[in-house]
């Protein structure tokens, strides 16, 4: 805590976010390459995407997004373990608090005291790991199948497909909901601490007073 900011995020943490981000989006646009939509809809035609119809090209791209992304779960979940935070996991009573926050958004009723991440931020994790994990999962079997020393039993590899294509659905609805939440202005403050890693202490003492009055006895 020094000049008025409070740290909110590590660089690791940021480089964590950034890294499941590009992954998640360079996934997602190679998926949809190779149904094929780019071709259908002419995307293949705009300046510099000639490639997105190339099913070689996308499968390529979707193969490396998926190993960077797992390799930015693992350190994810690693790191975290090892400093034993947890404050991201859900807690008893989450949605009737997120509930509580949202109608203060709205200027109804006041804010309950918020740790480090807020109910519904705890709620969204859950949501967007639980995607993420049948999205890895899914995308193994599927990977498994290509692979010519592999028979795997056709339904296997149906479910998987169809699981991977629903979670991928969830997923994006996800993240727009995710971008969305930055529309109002409470919650503005977090874009910036997720480049710069830190927040105003002002922010971090109205906002999350559970979390700054933790910090704050740790100084001392």
């Amino acid at each position: 805590m020094a000049n008025g900011r409070v740290r909110r995020h590590s660089g690791l943490v940021r480089f964590i976010h950034c890294s499941v981000a590009l992954s998640t989006f360079l996934l997602i646009f190679s998926g949809l390459g190779q149904l094929p939509l780019y071709k259908r809809y002419m995307v293949d035609r705009l300046p510099g995407l000639s490639w997105s119809s190339d099913f070689g090209v996308t499968l390529i791209i979707h193969y490396v997004a998926a190993v960077w992304l797992i390799f930015a779960v693992v350190l994810h979940v690693a790191y975290h373990a090892a400093r034993r935070e947890f404050d991201l996991i859900p807690r008893r009573g989450d949605f009737k608090e997120s509930w509580l926050i949202i109608k203060a958004m709205f200027g109804k009723g006041e804010e309950p005291p918020a740790d480090k991440y807020l109910a519904e931020q705890r709620l969204a994790y859950a949501y967007m790991a639980l995607s993420f994990f049948i999205i890895i999962v899914t995308g193994f079997i599927k990977v498994l199948k290509n692979l010519p020393s592999v028979a795997l039993p056709h339904g296997v590899v149906t479910w998987a497909t169809n699981l991977h294509n629903v979670a991928t659905v969830l997923l994006i609805l996800g993240i727009g909901a995710h971008l969305a939440a930055f529309l109002l202005k409470p919650n503005r403050p977090l874009i910036l601490s997720m480049l710069t890693g830190y927040v105003s202490e002002e922010y971090a003492r109205r906002r999350h007073p559970l979390w700054y009055r933790r910090i704050k006895g740790g100084e001392g």
